[in-house]
């Protein structure tokens, strides 16, 4: 009978800190090139900046922290932009809040 592995020993290319610098660099070139794509019919200038975006909040400590701070300040804008990235922690807070809101409707005054 033979062992399965898990990942302990397995390391992603995205561990290489010059990879994730280079995905980080990749984004800013995204972001950077979204007004010259804007213009064009359709939706490329928001699909070029969601990649951009994507990929600089997914490899940038500093942008994470950054993200966070903007959700904390403003919660409406973070929601909506946790809607549109379609995140399970984006649904989960919205059930809860849900029915937090429904507890209170119930409550007498």
């Amino acid at each position: 009978m033979t062992k399965m592995r898990g990942n302990k020993g397995k390391r992603g290319w995205t561990d290489n800190a010059l990879v994730r610098q280079s995905l980080v660099g990749i984004g800013f070139v995204l972001i950077a090139l979204t007004p010259l794509v804007g213009p064009i019919p359709g939706p490329g200038g928001v699909i070029v900046f969601a990649a951009g975006a994507g990929l600089v909040l997914k490899y940038s400590g500093w942008a994470k922290r950054f993200y966070v701070r903007l959700k904390r300040r403003h919660p409406n804008k973070g929601r909506w932009a946790d809607w549109s990235l379609r995140r399970e922690s984006a649904r989960r807070r919205e059930e809860m809040r849900k029915a937090a809101d429904a507890n209170d409707a119930r409550l007498p005054d």
